[in-house]
């Protein structure tokens, strides 16, 4: 959850940046909360399951590593079980130990290196969806511009359009989903006509 909530901080500092005010007049403006876009929207959700579920296989990894390194750390501390071993024995599992420590900084790293290539692909997607709708929202209410909330110091509770950007987001979400569901019955569909048509075989009689 904290490596998602950074999505929304850097997605508000992105935005603020880049916003700035054509006219004092509020008049055809509209204002939408970037974060709560992200954690109420289906599109939201969805990308933070995504991600949760990436973490989550990500920490399994390294986790699997910590435990083996954990349980030769501890044959090695004991003495009885060192002493039992020959030679070559015991170099193999310095050489494990070697390797597994190699393995578990590398995930280490990878597992940083995924997660922010992550956020960064969940931030450019949810920011797309969210100029989608906006876009729809500003010309369903007759808006000039549609501002994100943190690029503003100050603004009147009346021009929040932050519901009805969300709303408009879960429609295309569920419209996506359709057309998905569809072309994937098409799909189908299209496979199982091409398949060959094997005939049945008559089996011949057997001759009294």
């Amino acid at each position: 959850m904290k490596n998602f909530s950074k999505i929304i901080m850097m997605s508000a500092f992105l935005l603020a940046s880049t916003c700035g005010f054509a006219m004092a007049d509020t008049k055809g403006i509209g204002i939408a909360n970037f974060a709560t876009c992200m954690s109420e929207s289906k599109y939201g959700k969805q990308e933070q399951a995504s991600f949760e579920s990436l973490k989550k296989q990500l920490s399994s990894l390294l986790e699997d590593t910590e435990k083996q390194l954990n349980e030769i750390a501890a044959k090695f501390n004991d003495s009885d079980y060192m002493d039992g071993l020959s030679p070559e024995s015991e170099d193999e599992l310095k050489n494990k130990f070697r390797t597994l420590n190699e393995e578990l900084n590398r995930y280490q790293n990878q597992y940083y290196q995924v997660l922010n290539q992550a956020n960064m692909k969940i931030l450019q997607s949810i920011n797309a969806k969210i100029q989608t709708a906006a876009d729809k929202v500003a010309k369903d209410k007759k808006l000039t511009t549609v501002i994100n909330k943190d690029a503003c110091f100050f603004y009147a509770p009346n021009l929040d359009v932050t519901s009805s950007i969300v709303t408009e987001m879960d429609k295309n979400f569920e419209k996506e989903k359709e057309t998905a569901v569809a072309e994937k019955a098409e799909a189908k569909a299209e496979t199982a006509d091409a398949a060959p048509v094997v005939p049945n075989e008559k089996v011949p009689s057997a001759k009294k």
